[in-house]
C-alpha cells in the first residue's frame, strides 16, 4: 500500500492514519464547546454572545476554506496544511486563557483562520493517492471520522466539563495536532510543482468582506441594531455589493478562488448545494440540543452530551455503507435514502418537548447522523472523480465551503432566532427578563439561586423559542431532500476518467 512520488515512497496507510488525525482535530472543535457552553457563559457570562462562539469560529473557517484549497493545488497540499494547524493549534492554546467572552471570541476567530485549511486539504490529499475505486471506500472511513469527531465533540466537551475543567476542551487538541503533522510531514511526499503561480488576491478580500458583513447582519441584527436602520440596510448592501463583485471578479480571473466552471456539472452543483442545507442542519441540532437538554430538561450536561452520541453512531455506520452502496447505485439513490433520514429525523426534534424523554433526542439525532454520513460520502467521492488532479484540491474545497457556509449562516440564523423569540416571548409575557438570564437554567447549582417561580417562566419561554429553532432546521431538511431530487439518476461518477 504505497505510492512512489518524486523518487520517495508515500507510505500510504501511515498519510491516511495522519490524515484522519487531523480532520479529528479540526472537526471536533466545532462541535466540542456545544456541551461546554453553559459552563462557558456561566464563567465568562455575555448569553447575547452565545452564537458568536459558533459563529466566530465558522466565520474564518468559511471564508478561508477557497483560499486554502487554491493554495494548495499553487503549492502543494503539505505546507499548506502544516501553516494552516499551526495557526489553529496556537489559538487553540489562547482560548483556554481567555477570561472574558469578547477575548474568547477573538481567539474562536484566530482558531477558525487555521481550521480552514485542514478540513478541504486531509480530504483532498486522499484523494490524490488513491484511485477512483478506492476512494469510495476510502472516503467512507473519512466521512465517519469526520462524523464521529464532529458529533461526539459533544459528549467530551461534557466529560471534560464534568470532571476538569472547560478550558481544557481547547487544549486537548494540541498534543493530538502536533502528531498529526509529524506523520504527514515522515510519510507523505508530494510531486514538484511547476506551475505559474496566480493568486486571486481581490477574490479572496471580497469574499471576506461579503461574508463577514452578511454574517454580522444576522447575528446582532434586531439587537444591537434594527434591520432595516442606516446601519443595518448599510451592512447588508456591503455584503451583498461584495458578493456581485466576487462573482463578477471569479468570472475574470486567471486562478480563480471559486472556480464556477465546476459547478456547470449538475452533480457538483446539487452536491454543493445539499451540502449548503445540511450544514446548516448540522449546527442547529449540534449547537442547541445541549442547551435543550440542559435549560429545559434539566439534565446535567454529560447527558446533555450522550444525546448526540447517537449521532456520532449513526454518522459513521452510514459513512461506511455509503462507501459500498455508491459503487453499486450511483450518488442519487445512496443521497435520496439521506434525505429522507434527514427528513424523518429533523419531524422527530419538532415533536420533541420538555416532558420527552432524553431517549427521544437521542433516536432523532441517530436519524440525522445516517442522513449526515450518506450524504457527505456521497458528494465528496463523486466530485473528487469528476475533477482532475490539478483543480481537486479546488473542488473539494469548494464542497467543504459549502457545508462550513452552511454552518455559519446556521450558527448566525439559528442565534437570531432563539434570541429574537426569547425577546418576544419576555415582552408578551411583560416579563422584566433579558437574555442572560437564561445563563441562570444552564447548571443546577445556578437554578437553585433562583425562586421555582422564575425558573418555569424562563424555561417555558427557552422551550417555546427553540420549537422554532428546530422547525426551521425541519425545513432545511425538507430543501435538502428536494435539492437532492434534482441529482442525475445513475452512476454517472463511476464513468469518469481517473485523472490521478
Amino acid at each position: 500500500m504505497k505510492r512512489v512520488k518524486n523518487n520517495k515512497i508515500t507510505n500510504r496507510p501511515l498519510v491516511l492514519i495522519s490524515v484522519m488525525l487531523a480532520m479529528f482535530v479540526g472537526a471536533v472543535e466545532a462541535t466540542i464547546v456545544t456541551t461546554a457552553m453553559p459552563s462557558i457563559a456561566s464563567d465568562l457570562g455575555g448569553f447575547s454572545r452565545y452564537s458568536w462562539i459558533f459563529s466566530s469560529y465558522l466565520l474564518m473557517s468559511t471564508v478561508t476554506v477557497l483560499i486554502y484549497g487554491k493554495l494548495a493545488d499553487l503549492f502543494g497540499r503539505k505546507p499548506i496544511l502544516f501553516i494552516g494547524l499551526t495557526i489553529f493549534l496556537i489559538g487553540s492554546i489562547l482560548c483556554g486563557f481567555a477570561v472574558s467572552m469578547e477575548q474568547l471570541i477573538v481567539f474562536r476567530l484566530l482558531q477558525g483562520l487555521g481550521a480552514g485549511a485542514v478540513m478541504p486539504i486531509a480530504t483532498t490529499i486522499i484523494g490524490d493517492i488513491y484511485t477512483r475505486e478506492e476512494r469510495a471506500k476510502v472516503q467512507g472511513y473519512l466521512s465517519s471520522v469526520w462524523g464521529i469527531s464532529a458529533v461526539s465533540g459533544p459528549v467530551i466537551g461534557g466529560l471534560i466539563v464534568h470532571y476538569m475543567n472547560w478550558k481544557f476542551i481547547f487544549w486537548v487538541n494540541v498534543p493530538l495536532g502536533i502528531l498529526a503533522m509529524v506523520g504527514i510531514c515522515l510519510f507523505l511526499h508530494e510531486p514538484k510543482r511547476e506551475k505559474k503561480v496566480s493568486i486571486d488576491y481581490k477574490g479572496a478580500f471580497l469574499l471576506t468582506l461579503s461574508l463577514s458583513t452578511i454574517l454580522f447582519w444576522l447575528v446582532e441584527g434586531g439587537q444591537a441594531f434594527g434591520r432595516i436602520s442606516f446601519y443595518g440596510v448599510t451592512l447588508i448592501t456591503i455584503g451583498l455589493v461584495s458578493l456581485a463583485l466576487f462573482v463578477r471578479v471569479e468570472r475574470r480571473a486567471i486562478d480563480p478562488v471559486m472556480p464556477f466552471a465546476l459547478w456547470k456539472n449538475p452533480v457538483i452543483l446539487y452536491a454543493n448545494l445539499v451540502s449548503l442545507t445540511t450544514g446548516v442542519i448540522l449546527i442547529g441540532v449540534s449547537s442547541y440540543l445541549p442547551t435543550f437538554v440542559t435549560g429545559v430538561m434539566e439534565q446535567p450536561a454529560i447527558t446533555a452530551g450522550f444525546t448526540l452520541t447517537a449521532m456520532s453512531i449513526g454518522w459513521p455506520i452510514a459513512s461506511s455503507v455509503a462507501g459500498h452502496l455508491l459503487i453499486r447505485y450511483g450518488t442519487f439513490l445512496v443521497s435520496f435514502a439521506g434525505g429522507v433520514s434527514l427528513v424523518f429525523g429533523t419531524s422527530l426534534f419538532v415533536m420533541m418537548d420538555a416532558g420527552s424523554d432524553p431517549w427521544w433526542a437521542a433516536m432523532a439525532s441517530f436519524f440525522v447522523g445516517i442522513g449526515m454520513g450518506l450524504t457527505s460520502t456521497s458528494f465528496t467521492v463523486t466530485i473528487q472523480g469528476a475533477v482532475p488532479r490539478e483543480t481537486r484540491g479546488s473542488a473539494t474545497a469548494a464542497n467543504m465551503f459549502m457545508r462550513n457556509f452552511g454552518n455559519t449562516v446556521g450558527a448566525a440564523l439559528f442565534g437570531a432566532i432563539l434570541n429574537g423569540m426569547l425577546i418576544t416571548r419576555f415582552r408578551q409575557e411583560d416579563l422584566n427578563y433579558s437574555l442572560d438570564d437564561v445563563n441562570l437554567l444552564l447548571t443546577d447549582e445556578m437554578r437553585q439561586t433562583i425562586p421555582v417561580t422564575k425558573v418555569q417562566l424562563l424555561q417555558n419561554a427557552l422551550d417555546g423559542s427553540l420549537q422554532w429553532v428546530y422547525i426551521t432546521v425541519a425545513i432545511f431538511a425538507v430543501i435538502s431532500l428536494l435539492l437532492i431530487l434534482k441529482i442525475p439518476r445513475g452512476k454517472g461518477y463511476m464513468n469518469d476518467n481517473d485523472r490521478t
